[in-house]
């Protein structure tokens, strides 16, 4: 060993076990450890017994070699974990030999001095954990390992909890969130800033609508706000077709409203105001009916039914109808007369990108602007419809619009600030968490006098009244089982602020107007598909409306390691860090065989002999071609005239597989339940 210690630049000594931990180190490289113990003599503390350690054994040396090794050291230091009484012995060992100038007590990490190294930390690198510091290396693998017990995390998740724990310098606060602990300083990601482009108001006073629509808007306004003045700036009173892309609660519905009255009262033509969901169809006609009730007249129109809930049959001569994309495209494949259309507003039109339902808005979008067209040809005093588009996200406006055909009205305002947090939890924690993060918020009141309340989503119509039963404050599911009466009683009882929460299924509630404060994801799965970068932002939108709320705050539960069905590829906290970093994905209309089969066939029933013209003019690209052969040799259609077997599985939405699926259930005798079972098993594998 004489050799190996020609020079020592720092000899640490630590107390472990009664005797003392030594290590040589020179250029921050580790000689070799070794055990000291002491014996007492006349003249004080002296070395006793000094063993080198070789791996699991112990070599011994001449006590007199740690003098030796001593005397060569540049420094010597003694770990502050050492008791009072054991430094105390090795200032009083080295002072018999004019050694105790070298020696220091200095702060160490107790984890590393008892694995033989020495590393001396700071306040600014270490990290408390169980009420003493440990040096930055040693808190990440105490964090690893209590991440082995929560299950596999992402390298991103894990980059996430590691970074929190060098900013944060506290292990257990870390841990903590492992364990659904709700320190807001811990579990924010960041923060989404308001922000208000410049843009100049427009005064409605100067807009020259229809008198029944100016006065009315006079009435509620002087200034139109930020994208709204945008859009009458591009257009919109002189019947420009436009894509209006801004946040949620800056107002681009009223876009909609102002072109579609206008032109409705003004004799050119009625109002379609399409919406993807038979909620949100129920909610703007009741709106509708409220609000304009007494300058128009108001119907409904979803599915495939020819009465409303209230009893009522739907007018398709009514000035303005709102509808479901599903219920005005089966007008059109059944060939009603829906009169002269004079605006067609499409809310959330980013629905474009949805697997197995963005097909059949798109061609829907088609079939509709070739009603208006062949209308327009038949009819000198009709001069054709206005399109407004509106959607709070969409990755690629411009693109959109061009495929579109319409002017790009794009406003990035924000109007209040948006915390986003992340904390982990599994399935069994998260409504625990979620009634805490509830109660907190509900006993807020925001500067404009409101309590705060919450939307939570999750994924199941089950696990909306799971979770709703486990929260303490008022609260309601709310999703598609329900009946409109129930559901309307919900939203009126939110509106109220009776209800701290609604707890609902990701799909429906997306475009609910729920005057919501905070937002918590309880999964961040639809169904059994993780959300989309566009579903996300959509759904956190939700959180904050500048008339109610100060700031609007997004908790993200997140259980490590976890999926909701086999077909799922990520994890969940994998899914959160790509949703709370992705960019928005473009709208890309991807046409499997089914999907161009189904939209091909309604533009035969629909268009006839124009059908080709109609899928070339789809958003998406399809392969118009090979589904005509394709309807041919199912027997869907003779030429481009639709049997009726074709017109019958293009009356009833039906792909391919479906259709047969139910031929083969007729032809067998089956139960009808059992055949409409099986083809819900159906769209379920696909």
């Amino acid at each position: 060993m004489s050799k190996q210690v020609q020079r020592v630049d720092t000899l640490f000594v630590h107390e472990a076990n009664g005797d003392y931990t030594v290590v040589a180190q020179r250029d921050g490289e580790r000689l070799f450890q070794a055990r000291l113990e002491t014996k007492e003599t006349s003249a004080g503390p002296r070395p006793g017994k000094f063993r080198l350690k070789t791996g699991s054994d112990e070599d011994p040396r001449s006590p007199d070699e740690f003098v030796e090794i001593a005397r060569r050291a540049t420094r010597i230091r003694v770990s502050e974990q050492t008791s009072r009484a054991g430094r105390r012995e090795i200032r009083d060992l080295l002072e018999g030999y004019q050694l105790a100038e070298k020696a220091k007590v200095v702060r160490t990490c107790r984890y590393c001095a008892g694995r033989g190294r020495y590393s001396p930390i700071t306040e600014e690198t270490s990290v408390e954990a169980d009420g003493e510091r440990i040096c930055q290396d040693c808190a990440i693998g105490e964090l690893e390992r209590e991440l082995a017990f929560k299950g596999d995390l992402t390298g991103a998740a894990e980059e996430r909890l590691e970074d929190l724990l060098l900013e944060v310098g506290d292990l257990d606060r870390i841990v903590g969130l492992l364990e659904g602990q709700l320190d807001p300083d811990l579990t924010k990601f960041d923060e989404v800033s308001a922000n208000v482009d410049d843009v100049d108001p427009y005064p409605v006073s100067d807009l020259d609508l229809h008198p029944g629509v100016q006065g009315l808007l006079e009435d509620r306004f002087e200034t139109l706000l930020p994208v709204q003045s945008l859009s009458v700036e591009s257009g919109l009173t002189d019947g420009e077709d436009q894509l209006v892309v801004s946040a949620t609660a800056t107002g681009k519905t009223l876009i909609g409203e102002i072109a579609g009255l206008h032109r409705a009262l003004s004799g050119n033509g009625k109002m379609l105001f399409l919406v993807p969901l038979v909620a949100l169809a129920n909610q703007k006609h009741e709106d509708f009916e409220e609000e304009y009730g007494d300058l128009v007249d108001v119907s409904i129109r979803v599915g495939s039914s020819r009465i409303r809930d209230d009893g009522q049959a739907f007018d398709p001569s009514a000035d303005v109808i709102v509808g479901t994309y599903e219920g005005i495209d089966h007008a059109l494949r059944t060939g009603r007369d829906l009169g002269d259309i004079g605006t067609v507003v499409i809310d959330e039109v980013h629905t474009l990108q949805e697997d197995g339902r963005g097909h059949r808005l798109d061609g829907l979008i088609t079939r509709l602007k070739h009603y208006c067209e062949q209308r327009e040809q038949a009819r000198e005093s009709y001069t054709g419809a206005q399109w407004i588009y509106l959607s709070a996200t969409v990755g690629n406006p411009g693109g959109l619009a061009k495929k579109l055909r319409a002017n790009l009205v794009e406003f990035e305002e924000r109007p209040v600030p948006i915390e986003r947090h992340v904390t982990f939890a599994d399935g069994q924690e998260k409504p625990r968490i979620t009634n805490k993060l509830v109660r907190r918020e509900y006993d807020t009141e925001s500067s404009k006098g409101y309590r705060g309340q919450t939307i939570v989503f999750t994924n199941s119509r089950r696990r909306c009244h799971e979770v709703s039963r486990k929260l303490d404050y008022p609260s309601a599911a709310y999703h598609a089982g329900l009946d409109y009466g129930e559901r309307k009683k919900v939203e009126r009882q939110f509106g109220d602020q009776d209800l701290a929460a609604v707890v609902t299924t990701a799909a429906l509630a997306a475009g609910v107007d729920f005057p919501a404060s905070q937002v918590v994801f309880d999964t961040l799965a639809m169904g059994i598909e993780w959300l989309t970068v566009q579903e996300f932002e959509q759904m956190l939108g939700r959180a904050g409306r500048p008339d109610y709320h100060d700031k609007g705050k997004v908790y993200m539960l997140v259980e490590p390691d976890a999926v909701y069905h086999n077909s799922m590829e990520m994890t969940e906290d994998e899914v959160a860090f790509k949703l709370l970093k992705g960019e928005m994905e473009d709208v890309v209309m991807a046409y499997d065989q089914n999907a161009a089969i189904e939209e091909v066939l309604a533009n035969v029933v629909v268009g006839g002999s124009a059908a080709k013209r109609l899928s070339d003019r789809m958003v998406g690209d399809v392969p118009t071609k090979h589904a005509i052969g394709k309807l041919l040799e199912y027997g869907f259609i003779d030429g481009l005239d639709p049997t009726p077997l074709g017109r019958t599985v293009t009356t009833h939405f039906l792909n391919p597989d479906e259709a047969f699926k139910m031929l083969d259930g007729v032809r067998k005798g089956m139960d009808p339940y059992r055949i409409a079972a099986e083809i819900e098993l159906l769209d379920e594998e696909d």
